[in-house]
């Protein structure tokens, strides 16, 4: 069952992400997604209908008055998963420093799937004080570090955290085998 954000609306709530910006992109444009998606990840509105796009069900829920905290900001970066061009990239860069971890993890998710050159970053994000952002500025590494970060990857190998270490072990190996290095025993 889809249901309408309003009489005037045919927002899919109930869809996959992917296939409500898949939606958001018939309806729009894909530079104009990406644009509400910048727009939202600064804070700005990006319209209600565009809202409900990028967070579905629980979207309404902000619409309907529950506060935003950083949800909005989420959607927009989650956003740019799914849908992309190069302007987005000062924003998602922006989005690495944001207050909000959520936002911190999913812009290193999206400097990932988009290979952006952020690897000192990403280096920095290595020690920040949430696991999961840890976990992902690792996997980013992985795609977009140099032979200079090996010992970064490696040295998160040893987080107090099991999820960190898997990924940082997942990641070392991705690391070597882009480079064409051997992976060492640092475990």
């Amino acid at each position: 069952m889809q249901n309408k954000a309003s009489s005037d609306s045919s927002v899919p709530l109930d869809l996959p992400v992917a296939d409500r910006l898949a939606a958001a992109v018939a309806r729009y444009g894909e530079d104009a997604v990406v644009a509400r998606s910048i727009a939202l990840m600064g804070g700005a509105n990006a319209g209600e209908d565009f809202l409900l796009y990028v967070g579905g069900r629980h979207a309404q829920g902000l619409l309907d008055g529950a506060p935003p905290l950083y949800w909005p900001e989420l959607w927009g970066a989650r956003a740019l998963l799914h849908v992309w061009n190069p302007s987005a990239v000062t924003a998602v860069i922006a989005g690495l420093d944001n207050q909000a971890w959520r936002v911190r993890e999913m812009c290193a998710r999206v400097a990932l799937a988009r290979e952006l050159h952020v690897a000192t970053k990403m280096v920095e994000l290595t020690t920040d004080d949430v696991p999961r952002v840890r976990a992902a500025a690792a996997h980013a590494l992985a795609a977009v570090g140099t032979a200079d970060n090996v010992e970064t990857v490696a040295a998160l190998l040893r987080d107090p955290e099991k999820e960190v270490r898997r990924a940082a072990q997942q990641s070392r190996d991705a690391l070597a085998a882009r480079l064409g290095t051997p992976t060492g025993s640092t475990d």
